[in-house]
């Protein structure tokens, strides 16, 4: 198909059990509203069959499908990026591969879509279904991303938006990529949907404890200066604190011949010297991040393309 109308663009990662029952329900919905469409999957490297299963989906399907495998793995907003590079539809539909957003809710962004005359529409869950330390990860992440980014904080990944604003991502050739800062960025003609969310049948979350907390950690420093703000009013504050505190030593010393002692002297060169030490490591993660983008590392690479 030349120029479909809507783009379902699936990041995939182990999830060789749920792709055929996912693409034949995208389908139906497509067909029930007469509309064109193709899926784009991006194997993130799985572990599993999934590349197999797409494999025989493309040969089944080969006017509706692309299937692209990564060489490694690069998270999931990395292969949406991919699948965006490669999406050819007026319009880009981003769905994750697991069920849990039942593909017969793309209506609702559809409608919400034309009612509001939005850029972007999120579909968002009124309950989610995810295990207690994932919804916990992503409460945390949603309310970092409200006050430190001042996004709307109701995203998810189950989202629809214009291709000229997904052109506008592609702009971005970094390694770390949290693509809701960057469409924020590009606009804020945003829009919401109430879409369910179901119970995990098949498989297991691929986002696990340590990978909720590297997400959020790279979100605050690479698209925020928040750490290195807190430095420098830290910085400012405890110097204040240090100067009245040393007034007080000095005036102890002076009128009631209060000794120092060795105690009070280790307390402040261990107390600023882990100041410092703390400064420094949040200076040494920003020269990281530098480096990397310095360094020009693609934010994905390309192992197998089935168009």
């Amino acid at each position: 198909m030349e120029h479909p109308e809507y783009s379902i663009v699936v990041p995939v990662y182990n999830s060789e059990s749920t792709l055929e029952a996912l693409f034949s329900r995208v389908k139906q919905v497509f067909e029930t509203l007469g509309k064109s469409f193709e899926v784009v999957f991006v194997d993130d490297c799985s572990k599993d069959k999934s590349w197999e299963v797409l494999s025989g989906i493309k040969s089944v399907n080969p006017n509706l499908v692309v299937a692209i495998r990564l060489t490694r793995n690069y998270g999931q907003h990395n292969a949406v990026f991919c699948g965006f590079e490669y999406a050819k539809g007026d319009y880009i539909i981003t769905l994750d591969d697991d069920l849990q957003v039942p593909p017969e809710e793309i209506t609702k962004l559809i409608d919400k879509f034309k009612e509001t005359d939005a850029d972007l529409v999120y579909g968002y869950f009124g309950k989610k279904h995810h295990s207690v330390v994932r919804n916990v990860g992503s409460y945390f992440i949603k309310k970092s991303s409200r006050l430190l980014l001042q996004s709307p904080g109701e995203g998810s990944s189950f989202r629809l938006l214009s291709s000229e604003l997904a052109k506008n991502l592609l702009k971005h050739n970094q390694h770390f990529l949290y693509i809701d800062e960057l469409l924020l960025w590009y606009t804020g003609n945003i829009a919401f949907v109430q879409v369910e969310h179901q119970k995990r049948n098949i498989s297991h979350s691929g986002y696990s404890t340590w990978k909720l907390m590297k997400l959020s950690i790279n979100i605050i420093i690479h698209y925020t200066a928040v750490p290195l703000k807190i430095m420098t009013y830290g910085g400012f504050i405890l110097s204040i604190l240090s100067f009245f505190l040393a007034i007080r030593f000095i005036i102890n010393k002076l009128i009631h011949d209060v000794p120092l002692g060795y105690t009070s002297l280790i307390v402040a060169i261990l107390f600023s010297t882990s100041i410092i030490m703390l400064c420094l490591g949040v200076i040494g993660e920003y020269l990281t991040r530098i480096y990397k983008v310095q360094n020009k590392k693609p934010p994905y690479s390309i192992k197998k393309i089935l168009r």
